[in-house]
């Protein structure tokens, strides 16, 4: 993410029934104030409750974004580990307690196996790949995922087979890891769908007149559309910057017209983590994750139904002073906007597979010839 002291990391499986990754976000070692905000009805997460501003701890350590339903919670254990095996953690008697916030989508049986899910092997790795990365360089070339360009054949698209042998993977593939600025189907969004169409991770980041940099980084895997129903274009789109998106254009009439997605998956879930470089409160980041969440209804229709489990992170790194009252609402204004994009850019980077196309293999004429920035 583009706010100074936050890193980030992506580690995923794909082949021998697996499709899903985990991703991390690690603050500073003196750790980031932090909120969150839960929409959906069907959401999996941990510690959530400890970012109540009622409740006594201030800061976490790092936020764990992962595939796998409740079973990838476990991938938080391997981030818990690394964190305390270098003293990073909530000091107490005889040691340290890492405070390691996470969120899950649903994503199971997406590579053919339903309980090909991460695990506290893939949260380390995610880890190591946040902690030994630059800002502008990766640990390692992506992973396949699904045979577009710069990909392998590694990955499987298998669909989902009933009974016991189709529960387990055949194989554990090999860990990939991305860069930690990178977009599309990678870490937690490695198996993500949106509304019929590939889904992953994107980001987005806004820097305010003020100084403030506020960024988002989103995991799409909505059941909702991201389309616009008017035109087929990218809802999330329109809240982009000048000339971010403008290697994009409304498609086709018939590019719209064919697109007939299967029926949605009966659980999504779009899951995130919006932050800033200010001084907040708790209470203050748990509103900068509130209005995030109008972001991804914005960009996601319908949002926040009965089976996502929309969950949205606020960090505050509070390197810079804490803002005034006009500061800090031009700062959810921001908040929203950025979220709204970086699910866009989650949509737009990723890879088209079996039952998953990108959004410009199935809208081919939106892609204009003029270039856009990222």
């Amino acid at each position: 993410m583009d706010v100074a002291g936050l890193r980030v990391g992506h580690a995923h499986r794909v082949g021998g029934g697996y499709r899903t990754g985990t991703t991390v976000v690690l603050a500073p070692a003196e750790g980031a104030v932090a909120g969150v905000d839960v929409r959906g009805a069907a959401p999996g997460t941990r510690e959530t409750e400890l970012l109540d501003p009622r409740n006594l701890v201030e800061r976490v350590h790092a936020v764990v974004l992962t595939g796998g339903s409740a079973y990838g919670l476990a991938a938080a254990c391997g981030v818990v580990e690394r964190l305390a095996d270098a003293g990073i953690g909530y000091p107490v008697s005889g040691g340290v307690v890492p405070i390691v916030p996470a969120a899950v989508i649903f994503d199971l049986g997406r590579g053919g196996a339903f309980r090909a899910v991460p695990d506290a092997l893939l949260g380390t790795a995610a880890h190591d790949a946040a902690t030994h990365a630059s800002p502008s360089q990766g640990t390692a070339t992506p992973v396949a995922l699904g045979g577009g360009p710069g990909t392998s054949s590694s990955g499987g698209t298998a669909t989902p087979v009933s009974g016991e042998a189709a529960a387990r993977p055949t194989a554990v593939p090999a860990l990939g890891t991305a860069p930690p600025t990178a977009s599309g189907s990678i870490g937690a969004g490695t198996g993500a769908m949106a509304g019929g169409l590939a889904g992953g991770v994107g980001t987005a980041s806004v820097i305010l007149p003020d100084g403030t940099t506020v960024a988002a980084l989103a995991v799409a895997n909505p059941v909702g559309s991201v389309l616009d129903p008017a035109d087929g274009t990218l809802a999330g789109t329109r809240y982009g910057l000048p000339g971010e998106f403008d290697h994009l254009r409304p498609p086709a009439p018939h590019d719209v017209q064919a697109w007939n997605p299967r029926k949605a998956p009966s659980f999504n879930t779009t899951i995130g983590v919006v932050a800033t470089d200010r001084t907040l409160t708790k209470a203050q980041c748990g509103k900068l994750a509130a209005v995030a969440h109008d972001g991804l209804a914005r960009a996601i229709r319908p949002a926040h139904t009965m089976t996502d489990g929309d969950t949205i992170f606020a960090m505050a790194t509070c390197a810079a002073p804490a803002p005034a009252q006009d500061e800090f609402q031009d700062m959810l204004a921001a908040a929203a906007d950025v979220f709204s994009r970086a699910v866009a850019h989650a949509v737009l980077a990723a890879t088209g597979r079996e039952g998953a196309p990108a959004y410009l293999d199935v809208f081919p004429s939106a892609a204009a010839t003029t270039g856009g920035i990222s």
